[in-house]
């Protein structure tokens, strides 16, 4: 079932950003070389798209990734979860109502890359009027889906993908009763897995992904000049089982049947100007849940036993793989210094801990790291005999600025905890197999696959801000503001088209 191209459009350039959530480099490459991938492998070996490698800072989650591309800034968001001493409230993106107040801190003399347009599963709209299931929004009404609902044929087109969604969740259904029963004798550990799995696949897999994926097409059609999509199926997998679960593979070949969907989509509208880009905001590595290591106890309870200290004069935090820990008695940040004149040896005696890999704290000229009891000059370079956990890697000088800059965040943590490199190998503080916001290599680094018609900003890309200006162009262009045909003025333009 197609549709028609709206008429009467203003000739411009466009974009399509779908976003991959959770899905790192290496994994990348296992899915285009292992056939999970293969649409979006036909777009790269065809040469309708190209790569570039991306580094995603820190801390390697969604809202940071989104704030600094959607917006050009280096946000205050140390991770999903944290607190902000100033105000004395706990930020928990999920939480109705935070993303919009951080979208509201964020937003103000920095235009969004979305203005005039659409957004579908993200954290903030970036501008975007059009926006569902999108955190900054839960709160308010928008006009996601108008596009569709003005089309002709949308009854159609919405039963259509009702009925193609209610099929595929009979089939997933069906194949999950012999998974089911062979669950039972091995276990509630098991069963649970398999209808966790069943859980995801039906509610983000099927229904939510195939929802995204119409509204993204109506949009095309009618001509949006901006579209962010955010699949997460690969993400939600990827906590519950692991990134390179068979089950997260599975759900990266129903992503890629949405991208091919979308390409050939674009393909059929060369007027409207359209360029494709995928990328992803980070990847996930695999963890072990810190409870299993210490027979139930939380990190929580190890801080307070580290400092001897009970009720609110500390706040602990966790966020996934990263804990803050907060002395409360002080707004602003606490530094090191004083932290060890308060509690003697406490960061180095915390960084012991077998579910614990980093403790960062702040010093006079920078982040202070200390490892398996050592403190880590991470601003000199290493010594090959010191316990540098960085040192054998050549991104090292990428690690150091994003530890930096998390560091500078007024809302980092007065201590902060990574299981990222811990002993028996990367941990996370809450229940699950994979996990993000650390600087190791498979959280770190992402990519971005572009038109081989524009080209991206020169050099290392080791920061999502810098592809706000980029982005930015095609709305600043289109108000005659920039010309994104002339050099530094944003995305430079061949003839190539996706």
């Amino acid at each position: 079932m197609r549709l028609s191209p709206a008429a009467g459009l203003e000739p411009c350039r466009r974009f399509l950003i779908v976003q991959i959530d959770g899905l790192s480099r290496g994994i990348l490459d296992r899915a285009l070389a292992g056939g999970s991938m293969r649409h979006t492998r036909r777009l790269l070996v065809t040469g309708q798209l190209e790569r570039r490698e991306l580094s995603v800072g820190l801390p390697s989650s969604t809202p940071a990734f989104q704030a600094s591309i959607m917006y050009g800034v280096r946000p205050d968001i140390p991770g999903f979860h944290f607190y902000d001493k100033r105000e004395g409230v706990e930020l928990h993106f999920p939480k109705r109502g935070v993303a919009e107040l951080v979208e509201q801190r964020i937003a103000p003399g920095h235009p969004g890359i979305l203005e005039d347009g659409a957004c579908y599963g993200c954290v903030f709209t970036g501008g975007a009027p059009e926006s569902l299931w999108t955190y900054a929004r839960l709160k308010k009404l928008t006009r996601a889906g108008s596009g569709l609902r003005r089309t002709a044929l949308s009854f159609l087109l919405i039963s259509w993908v009702a009925l193609k969604c209610l099929g595929l969740t009979v089939v997933t259904l069906a194949r999950s009763v012999g998974r089911t029963a062979a669950a039972l004798p091995a276990g509630r550990g098991r069963l649970r897995r398999a209808i966790e799995a069943l859980a995801i696949d039906i509610g983000v897999s099927i229904w939510a992904r195939e929802l995204f994926t119409l509204l993204v097409s109506a949009d095309l059609y009618r001509g949006v000049p901006a579209i962010y999509v955010n699949f997460l199926d690969y993400d939600v997998m990827s906590h519950a089982f692991g990134p390179a679960d068979r089950l997260a593979f599975r759900s990266l070949r129903r992503v890629d049947r949405s991208i091919q969907q979308l390409a050939r989509i674009i393909r059929r509208l060369p007027d409207l100007g359209y360029d494709l880009y995928i990328l992803s905001d980070h990847g996930q590595a695999p963890t072990r849940p810190f409870r299993r290591l210490t027979k139930g106890v939380p990190v929580d309870r190890v801080v307070r036993d580290a400092l001897g200290v009970e009720g609110d004069e500390v706040k602990v935090i966790v966020a996934g793989p990263n804990a803050f820990v907060y002395f409360t008695d002080r707004r602003e940040p606490v530094s090191a210094a004083e932290i060890e004149s308060r509690h003697p040896r406490v960061l180095a005696g915390l960084s012991r801990h077998p579910g614990i890999g980093l403790v960062l704290a702040r010093g006079a000229g920078g982040p202070l790291c200390w490892y398996r009891g050592h403190r880590i000059p991470l601003e000199r370079r290493p010594d090959p005999a010191a316990r540098d956990p960085f040192a054998r890697r050549p991104d090292r000088a990428v690690v150091v600025a994003a530890l930096r800059d998390l560091m500078s965040m007024e809302s980092a943590g007065d201590i902060v905890l990574y299981g990222t490199g811990a002993p028996g190998g990367d941990v996370s503080f809450i229940d699950e197999l994979g996990a993000h916001a650390g600087p190791s290599e498979e959280e770190l680094h992402t990519f971005i696959l572009h038109p081989p018609s524009v080209q991206l900003p020169d050099g290392p890309l080791t920061h999502p801000v810098e592809l706000y200006p980029h982005f930015r162009a095609y709305r600043d262009a289109e108000s005659g503001m920039r010309d994104p045909l002339t050099p530094g003025g944003g995305p430079r333009l061949r003839s190539l088209r996706v």
